[in-house]
């Protein structure tokens, strides 16, 4: 387990850290323009002019925490739902491009069963103190 950990890690990091810093340096040469539905969900997003640098920085910092191996646990968790995101957006509106949210989901999810233990503080029924 302690390879597949290392091998999800560190493709999960990569990947995440390059995409983010492909957003502020643009240094994939290829960037598919989408249309329909798909061009106005980017567009919205875009258009909200804080959305994607945020995004981006998440997964630049989630990235490297993932390839440096601090904080991965949280990085994990955090990421977690920019991976369903890719994939349920590649799903239903890029149906072409399923096979990056799977690239990115099943990795994730591998994570986050190496790191339950980390996790099992998130899953208490009710918190003490209040």
């Amino acid at each position: 387990m302690k390879t597949t950990t290392l091998i999800c890690r560190v493709l999960l990091g990569s990947l995440y850290l390059i995409f983010g810093l492909d957003y502020f340096l643009h240094f994939i040469p290829y960037q598919p323009l989408h249309t329909g539905k798909a061009g106005a969900f980017i567009a919205g997003l875009k258009g909200t002019g804080y959305f994607y640098p945020m995004q981006k920085v998440i997964q630049i910092v989630g990235g490297l925490s993932l390839m440096f191996n601090r904080y991965a646990p949280f990085s994990a968790v955090v990421l977690f739902p920019i991976s369903l995101n890719v994939l349920l957006f590649h799903t239903f509106l890029v149906p072409s491009g399923w096979l990056m949210g799977v690239t990115l989901v099943v990795p994730n999810l591998l994570l986050g069963y190496a790191y339950r233990k980390y996790y099992s503080g998130m899953f208490t029924m009710k918190a003490v103190g209040e």
